[in-house]
């Protein structure tokens, strides 16, 4: 960092012994200071991890094709528990976030598997594996560090929904800076023929395919003919999901009211159940 350096010569210059230059201890003050305001623009951004569910979740964390994935892509967090994970120190990183539910060994083949948004590893870690939907999706999209640009952020619902999600940044000056959440209860709600049950004699309802996942159609996936802004909108699916969730992606192209920025944030914070 070039105020670094500087700061350096100019102590430097002050202690170094035959030479007349003395730097006056204001000057010094205020380089200090500065360098400690640009340092912590150009911190590392942190995810916080909160719990805030009556039962335990498995947090899922799945890095971008070009993004180094995070020091863990798996994980246990109980109820009312926090955890955290840093963001790399260098470039933009993009990544998404999720909660799996229902999860056990088997106790015969010693496979880790989950109810809802099981990520097919077999183990707590992902390991570069996505969810298998239904699942409630938090994205983020950060800018490189110290360069001055937005981040991106969302909760989605494209790919169904099992928990309620909140992402929101903690600090920040420029952008919207507002929390992204789906705090409602989707599967309270869930249409008949979208639901997940805990098992096929049950009638709770652990998640809630999207139409997309239930019937595949272009219509409801928007792709093919449909694969437009102008020719895929909203369907009476995905109004459901858009009624109890509004700033939350309710399908592919519902990007005006649920994509959210934010410079400047030191991190974000991702919290299951914010709700309850």
């Amino acid at each position: 960092m070039a105020v670094a350096h500087l700061l350096l010569q100019l102590s430097a210059a002050g202690n170094a012994p035959r030479r007349n230059t003395m730097v006056p201890p204001a000057i010094l003050l205020i380089l200090q200071l500065l360098f400690t305001a640009l340092g912590g623009a150009e911190g590392v951004a942190s995810f916080r991890f909160t719990n805030a569910c009556q039962h335990p979740v498995w947090v899922g964390t799945l890095h971008g094709a070009t993004s180094p994935p995070l020091a863990r892509s798996g994980f246990y967090l109980a109820p009312s528990a926090t955890s955290r994970l840093d963001a790399p120190s260098s470039g933009s990183w993009s990544g998404t976030f999720w909660a799996r539910t229902g999860c056990a060994v088997d106790a015969a083949t010693g496979r880790f598997t989950c109810a809802t948004a099981d990520c097919g590893t077999g183990d707590v870690a992902c390991e570069g594996r996505g969810p298998a939907p239904p699942v409630t999706l938090a994205e983020i999209t950060l800018a490189a560090p110290g360069s001055g640009g937005q981040d991106f952020y969302d909760v989605s619902l494209v790919d169904g929904f099992n928990v309620p999600v909140r992402i929101a940044p903690s600090g920040g000056g420029g952008g919207d800076c507002r929390p992204a959440a789906c705090a409602g209860d989707v599967n309270a709600m869930c249409p008949a023929d979208l639901r997940v049950l805990a098992a096929a004699s049950s009638s709770s309802v652990v998640a809630c395919k999207s139409a997309c996942n239930a019937y595949g159609s272009a219509r409801y996936c928007c792709t093919g003919q449909y694969g437009t802004p102008a020719t895929c909108g909203p369907t009476s699916y995905s109004q459901v999901f858009k009624s109890a969730c509004p700033a939350a992606y309710s399908y592919a192209y519902d990007d005006a009211s649920s994509t959210f920025t934010c410079s400047g944030a030191t991190g974000y914070d991702v919290t299951f159940c914010p709700g309850s």
